[in-house]
């Protein structure tokens, strides 16, 4: 059972993202508040509020048998409802028939209670409330809020008039006229609020992800200038050069050696100038990467603590760290749901260590360190002879560890240079 708890928190909480969270817990909240009011509005004053005869017996189980429909129609609309608010799917014409024939019924066996004096005034009053929160609930979602309140006052003056007309006591009629207020007022206020706070929720959400496009977008712009400043120039150069050799290797002239040799001389500059310019492109400054990281993590609202200096390192080494950090910066943005993220640098005798610890981990923690991802920066780190370890050190507690020895290939290369 405990197995089972775990993976469908794992499938329904832990691989969900904030957003999607949010609109877990709002549908989930819209499930419960119509069966709570139905069950402390209805189910409870009809027990002990109802007479014991059989007309009003058969009209109280009617009753209930009503409001267990509406409740059970109201959670099955209640997703196309949010969708078609969001504008993520179209509600069908007719989709709410169904709520609002049970909402009738509801009503009219209210109405029949109240005209045969089966239970007591407050007892009926709430009877009328608990039938019209499950429609209204979703019907404030679907309409305008100009209509939704014209329609609202329309059925309070019906209402009022109704059971005005079974029972003519002036402070059940008020009574009917604050629980047909209530009503529209807990739609707007806790439905439609909380449905208009997911959609500026979903907007931002979108809105990074454009953001996101977009830089990655930018920078492949940036590197494609980059590869066209460095090789146009070149290109056109060796073009024109090994055109001129064509036509004296045709005329039988020595100087077209010299000019084939100029050719592959640019070509071997342009090898070079584009490496240049991919190692720019791929390389970390460690120290950036410190304070990107720190940054980017305190913007999403993750405590972020860093410690060390990563000055005096090999850039060999800064380079392969570097890129430690911004991917377990990525992967604890994009995995669990993280408050406190710890990033430290050590540097004992004759080794570089990096540590980078956080909280909230879930499921797809573990599974992604045995991915593509941690895979790629052991393949970075075996380049300077150095080392990565990632797992749980607790509850929830993800931890990467990276080592990499100064007395190594990068050291070697450092004071080669």
């Amino acid at each position: 059972m405990l197995g089972r708890i775990r993976g469908w928190h794992r499938r329904h909480w832990r691989d969900r993202s904030k957003a999607e969270r949010v609109e877990l817990q709002t549908v989930g909240t819209w499930y419960f508040t119509t069966w709570f009011f139905s069950f402390a509005w209805l189910a409870l004053p009809l027990v002990g509020g109802l007479e014991q005869r059989p007309g009003p017996q058969l009209v109280g189980g009617l009753l209930l048998l009503a409001s267990a429909l509406q409740c059970a129609e109201a959670n099955r609309l209640t997703r196309p409802v949010l969708d078609h608010y969001l504008g993520r799917a179209q509600l069908p014409p007719r989709a709410l028939y169904p709520a609002a024939g049970l909402l009738v019924l509801g009503l009219s066996l209210a109405l029949a209670l109240t005209v045969v004096g089966g239970a007591d005034p407050v007892t009926t009053r709430l009877c009328i409330g608990a039938a019209l929160l499950p429609f209204v609930m979703l019907y404030g979602l679907v309409v305008s809020i100009r209509r939704f309140l014209r329609h609202s006052a329309l059925l309070a003056v019906v209402l009022m008039a109704a059971f005005g007309w079974a029972e003519p006591d002036v402070t059940g009629i008020f009574m009917v006229g604050c629980l047909t207020a209530f009503a529209t007022c807990f739609s707007l206020f806790a439905c439609r609020c909380s449905a208009w706070n997911l959609a500026v929720l979903w907007e931002a959400d979108r809105a990074g992800e454009v953001e996101a496009r977009l830089a990655v977008a930018e920078e492949r712009l940036r590197f494609g200038r980059d590869l066209h400043d460095v090789m146009g120039r070149n290109l056109a150069v060796i073009a024109l050069k090994s055109e001129l050799a064509v036509q004296l290797a045709r005329r039988g002239r020595p100087e077209a050696v010299e000019q084939m040799i100029e050719v592959q001389r640019i070509a071997q500059d342009s090898q070079r100038e584009v490496r240049a310019v991919v190692r720019g492109y791929r390389e970390a400054d460690l120290g950036i990467e410190l304070a990107g990281a720190q940054g980017v993590l305190r913007a999403a609202g993750i405590a972020c603590e860093v410690s060390g200096e990563a000055g005096g390192l090999p850039a060999e080494v800064q380079s392969a760290l570097g890129w430690v950090v911004r991917e377990t910066t990525t992967n604890v943005l994009r995995h669990g749901d993280a408050g406190r993220c710890s990033v430290a640098l050590r540097m004992p005798e004759g080794r570089v260590v990096l540590t980078v610890e956080n909280d909230g981990a879930g499921s797809s923690a573990t599974e992604n360190g045995d991915g593509s991802g941690l895979t790629g920066l052991r393949e970075r780190l075996r380049g300077v002879d150095g080392t990565l370890e990632a797992g749980f050190v607790g509850a929830g507690v993800f931890r990467v560890v990276a080592e990499v020895p100064l007395s190594g290939k990068a050291a070697v290369r450092e004071v080669a240079s």
